[in-house]
């Protein structure tokens, strides 16, 4: 199951419709046709009153579940969103206060901080596709703060600078650890094999039914079965907010870095 979702989550958008959607919902269509060919109409309405109401139980039972389960990966998608922004803003920052700071050690701090930024933009952004994270980004996170320690304040003008700028380093390193943590994806496994075992039992109790047009049962199984797989892949798409076809880009870092290159001092 973890290759398959691997496959899916990193797979062009077109390709997982195409694999979940479209061959899941062509072979839901293909079973009240099979159902048909071995047990007669009568037999199979005998089921409608009783399998009308346990279907709708079950329907309602795991549509709850998987709306929740769309909610849910979709607030963790915005989470994303909201620390890359944080942490470049936290970055922009840091990168104005080391101005005010000045010397060797708010020189140490930018270069510090221009780097933190090309290796995580070079490095990091792709190790996140495969969960993982960057010790060159950590590294120049390590000199940052470590430059940073180095001024002395003279006065309460550089006490406050420092504090501030501890703080917004602080803000940088809570950031970057949110996107890692967020980087794996957020659904457990657990919850995978109900909300695939749902959609397989949901999309079998309309096989206990028996309709006396066939092809309006065969739309209306493949249907149900295209809501529920693109609920799936909605999820599947958005889990793993830095990889797969729609993902979180560090355009926030990428902006910054162009206004550092603005701001450095020309010859």
């Amino acid at each position: 199951m973890d290759m398959l979702l691997s496959l899916l989550a990193t797979a062009p958008a077109w390709l997982s419709s195409i694999l979940l959607i479209g061959a899941m919902t062509l072979i839901a269509m293909a079973g009240p046709v099979l159902v048909r060919r071995r047990v007669s109409l009568d037999r199979l309405r005998l089921n409608n009153e009783v399998a009308g109401f346990t279907f709708a139980t079950v329907g309602v039972l795991y549509a709850v579940l998987l709306g929740f389960a769309v909610i849910t990966v979709w607030e963790k998608f915005d989470e994303a969103e909201n620390a890359v922004a944080q942490e470049a803003a936290a970055v922009t920052t840091l990168y104005r206060l080391a101005e005010g700071i000045g010397g060797d050690s708010g020189t140490a701090i930018h270069n510090g901080l221009t780097r933190y930024i090309k290796v995580a933009i070079a490095e990091e952004w792709p190790a996140m596709e495969q969960g993982k994270e960057s010790h060159a980004v950590t590294q120049a996170l390590k000199s940052a703060y470590s430059a940073l320690m180095t001024f002395t304040p003279g006065d309460a003008r550089g006490a406050a600078l420092l504090a501030e700028a501890l703080h917004q380093l602080d803000v940088v390193t809570q950031t970057r650890r949110t996107r890692l943590v967020m980087a794996p994806g957020t659904v457990p496994r657990v919850l995978w094999f109900v909300l695939s075992g749902g959609a397989v039992l949901t999309l079998g109790f309309t096989l206990f039914f028996g309709a006396e047009n066939l092809r309006a049962q065969v739309m209306m199984t493949g249907i149900l079965s295209f809501l529920i797989f693109a609920g799936l892949l909605i999820i599947t798409t958005i889990d793993h907010p830095f990889a797969g076809a729609v993902r979180v880009r560090p355009e926030a870092l990428s902006a910054v870095l162009d206004d550092f290159s603005a701001a450095a001092p020309r010859d």
